[in-house]
C-alpha cells in the first residue's frame, strides 16, 4: 500500500443509493464506557438498495435517522451473528436520544457512503500494520482490526474507564491522559517509537483532528504510508449540502478516509472546520473525537 497508489487502485465510493431509510428495531444496548454504548440491530432480512450493512467496508459510514429528531452519520463498529452494531458517544440531543432508546425503538438507516480504508487486504506481516485511535476513534477502526488479525493497535483515552473494547481487543497498547491505565500520555508517543524503529509498513488512524494531523505529519516525515478517517459535520451524506467541505474536498464523498499525502494539500485540516451553521471554527483544543460527527 502507498499514499501514491494510483487512483484506479483506490476504492470507488458506491453509486448513489436511494435516499429512503430502512427502519430496523433496536435489539439491545451494550454499555462500553460511561459515555459510550453499542446499539445492536438485526441485519435486514434481504439486501436493500438504500441500506446494505454487509457491503460496508472499514472506514465507510452510514446515516442513522430518528423520526422527528434528526439524522446523523456513524460508523458500523461490528457485524456478527446476524447483527450489526453502532457505537455511540453521548454528546448532544441526538446521541442522548440513542442512549435512552429502549428495545424495539425503530431507527432508520441508509448507506454505506464514502471512501473507506484501502490497501489493507492480504498484509504479509500484519503486525507491521498500525492502527492508532484516540477518543472514540476505536469504534470506526474496530472492523479494520477484525480484518487485519495481528495488527498493532494503539488506543488513547482520557482515563481507564473510557478505553473502548478492552475485553474484545486485549492486546492494545493503551495510553491514558491521567495514567490510570497503560502508559500516561498520548498514542502518538507509541507511534513515534514504532516509526523511529522502522516497525511500520502502514498506519491507519481515527481520533481527534489535532491528533490525526500529527499522525499524518509523523508518517510523512518517516516515509510510511498513512490513512486517516477525518471528522467533518455532515448533513446529507452524499455530497449535496457541501457542509463537510475541506479545502475543496468533501469528507462524505472524497473521504472520510484520506491519505497523509492528500491531507498535506488540505491546509485547513487540523486547524479549521465548519460548525453545524456553516461557520468556520478553530478545531485546536476542541473535543472532536472521531469520524463521523455526532
Amino acid at each position: 500500500m502507498s499514499d501514491q497508489t494510483r487512483p484506479e487502485e483506490q476504492p470507488v465510493p458506491p453509486t448513489l443509493r436511494p435516499q429512503l431509510p430502512v427502519a430496523l428495531p433496536l435489539l439491545e444496548t451494550r454499555t462500553e464506557t460511561p459515555r459510550m454504548v453499542t446499539l445492536l440491530f438485526p441485519m435486514p432480512e434481504r439486501p436493500d438498495a438504500s441500506f446494505e450493512p454487509r457491503a460496508t467496508e472499514p472506514g465507510q459510514f452510514i446515516m442513522m435517522w430518528m423520526p422527528g429528531l434528526d439524522e446523523k452519520p456513524y460508523a458500523i463498529s461490528m457485524i456478527e451473528d446476524g447483527l450489526f452494531g453502532v457505537t455511540v458517544m453521548r454528546r448532544g440531543r441526538f446521541s442522548t436520544a440513542l442512549h435512552q432508546a429502549g428495545p424495539g425503538t425503530l431507527v432508520g438507516f441508509r448507506g454505506p457512503y464514502g471512501r473507506g480504508f484501502w490497501g489493507w487486504q492480504g498484509a504479509a506481516r500484519p503486525e507491521r500494520r498500525v492502527l492508532a485511535a484516540g477518543g472514540c476513534g476505536m469504534a470506526p477502526l474496530r472492523p479494520l482490526a477484525a480484518r487485519i488479525a495481528g495488527a498493532t493497535i494503539i488506543q488513547g483515552a482520557p482515563a481507564a474507564e473510557e478505553v473502548l473494547f478492552r475485553n474484545e481487543m486485549p492486546n492494545q497498547i493503551i495510553f491514558t491522559e491521567d495514567g490510570s491505565l497503560g502508559r500516561k500520555g498520548y498514542p502518538t508517543l507509541a507511534l513515534q517509537e514504532i516509526l523511529r524503529g522502522g516497525g511500520a509498513d502502514a498506519v491507519y488512524a481515527c481520533g481527534p483532528e489535532v491528533m490525526l494531523a500529527t499522525v499524518a505529519r509523523m508518517c510523512r516525515q518517516a516515509g510510511v504510508p498513512c490513512q486517516v478517517s477525518i471528522e467533518r459535520y455532515m448533513k446529507c451524506g452524499f455530497g449535496l449540502c457541501g457542509q463537510c467541505e475541506c479545502d475543496g474536498r468533501l469528507a462524505c464523498k472524497d473521504g472520510p478516509v484520506f491519505s497523509a499525502d492528500e491531507l498535506s494539500a488540505m491546509p485547513s485540516f487540523g486547524r479549521v472546520a465548519r460548525s453545524k451553521t456553516g461557520q468556520k471554527v478553530d478545531v485546536r483544543g476542541e473535543d472532536h473525537c472521531a469520524v463521523p460527527p455526532r
